[in-house]
């Protein structure tokens, strides 16, 4: 077969949005760009609201976008499995469900779709196998990637196109700037998005765009920084419209946006801080300098993950750009010396941009999705190999 016509997703809301957001992202390529019939299981359909508020969390089905969505819960029906499954982050698949797919003739193509990394590692562990111990099933390990030699990156067809039309045109970009209920920036302003885990650096940076020489506009999607953001400027609690003053910064909190309109408020800044996966993914896209929230690690494992992506990130760029970009990415993420390090990096501001957007064409060849359908093929390939020699398959 060249695609599925039918493919679960299957995702469990750890914490955050990242694991659904990722998930839901995926669910709409296959859907809107491949016409494969998705359906997305999904445990808390709270969490998809707030990226989807189309979404009605008590509804156990729904149709959104093209996507049949799924509460997943204890009580699993029985039903036909799809012939491609993805299994988002080594969730564990509803056992009635694994039977079922042990009992099909032709086996669903099993993935087990992992977190993003940068490591070495991951080009040789990426498509491996692992044999369900007891039954005659297959899953396979798929490894998003920036390499070559991994899965790549989710990237919708158009989304490039999308956003050069959008930052090239002045018009567009004070449109949306309105919609926001802002002006459009002043000739030396500054314009940032602001979404972040909770940081003890977070203060250091405030203070840095409050006495910095540049005007700063900070965009504050409601979230886990609010409240860090909100006790900075002497307030018990902050919401979506609130606007804080002090010095050359500015904030404006926004409601939470929704997974579709982010990609808008990332392309019209000039800087973005991002968080975790799926928004850090959407950053590169968006050919701007960007600062990187890492998920925190108690082992500090994180750090070795931060640093093999500024490793891949920083190759070949000009070295003073990249030495300020690591010691500004180091100390977000919790290294001595905190955000000292803002002013290097904003005064290389045009250069960063320049090679975001290089890095941006560079990666746009790996993309995600496609890549899962070439693989089900080429396991469709095989298992018609195996049965024209009489193995088992």
């Amino acid at each position: 077969m060249n695609k599925p016509a039918t493919c679960d997703i299957f995702c469990t809301v750890v914490d955050n949005y990242g694991d659904i957001g990722v998930c839901w992202r995926l669910a709409r390529q296959l859907a809107q760009e491949y016409g494969v019939a998705v359906r997305l299981w999904v445990d808390d359909l709270a969490s998809l609201q707030r990226l989807c508020p189309a979404v009605e969390p008590a509804l156990a089905e729904q149709n959104l976008d093209g996507i049949e969505v799924r509460h997943w819960t204890l009580s699993f029906p029985e039903i036909e499995p799809a012939q491609l499954v993805i299994e988002a982050f080594a969730c564990e698949l509803p056992e009635r469900y694994v039977e079922a797919m042990a009992n099909q003739a032709r086996k669903p193509v099993w993935l087990n779709l992992e977190y993003l990394s940068a490591e070495d590692w991951v080009e040789g562990c990426h498509k491996l196998p692992s044999p369900h111990p007891r039954l005659p099933l297959m899953k396979y390990f798929f490894f998003p990637g920036f390499a070559s030699q991994t899965g790549g990156l989710l990237l919708e067809h158009d989304l490039l196109a999308r956003r050069d039309a959008f930052q090239g045109d002045a018009q567009a970009v004070a449109v949306y700037w309105q919609s926001l209920g802002l002006d459009a920036p002043q000739a030396d302003e500054l314009r940032v998005s602001l979404f972040s885990y909770e940081n003890p650096a977070l203060p250091d940076l405030l203070q840095a765009w409050e006495q910095g020489v540049q005007p700063v506009t900070c965009l504050l999607p409601e979230g886990w920084a609010l409240p860090q953001v909100a006790e900075y400027f002497g307030k018990t609690q902050g919401r979506a419209g609130d606007t804080w003053q002090r010095g050359n910064l500015r904030v404006c909190v926004l409601p939470f946006v929704a997974q579709e309109r982010y990609d808008e408020l990332l392309w019209a800044c000039d800087v973005n801080l991002v968080r975790g996966e799926d928004s850090f993914v959407r950053a590169q896209w968006a050919g701007r300098p960007f600062v990187w929230h890492i998920y925190p690690q108690h082992d500090g494992v994180h750090m070795q993950k931060l640093r093999a992506f500024m490793d891949l990130y920083c190759a070949g760029m000009v070295s003073e750009a990249a030495q300020a970009l690591r010691k500004l990415w180091e100390g977000w993420n919790g290294e001595p010396g905190g955000v000292t390090a803002w002013n290097d990096f904003q005064v290389r501001e045009p250069m960063l941009r320049e090679h975001s957007r290089a890095w941006a064409r560079q990666l746009a060849g790996n993309n995600l999705a496609l890549n899962l359908l070439d693989f089900f093929r080429e396991i469709g390939k095989m298992r018609d190999f195996g049965i024209q020699a009489g193995r088992e398959t």
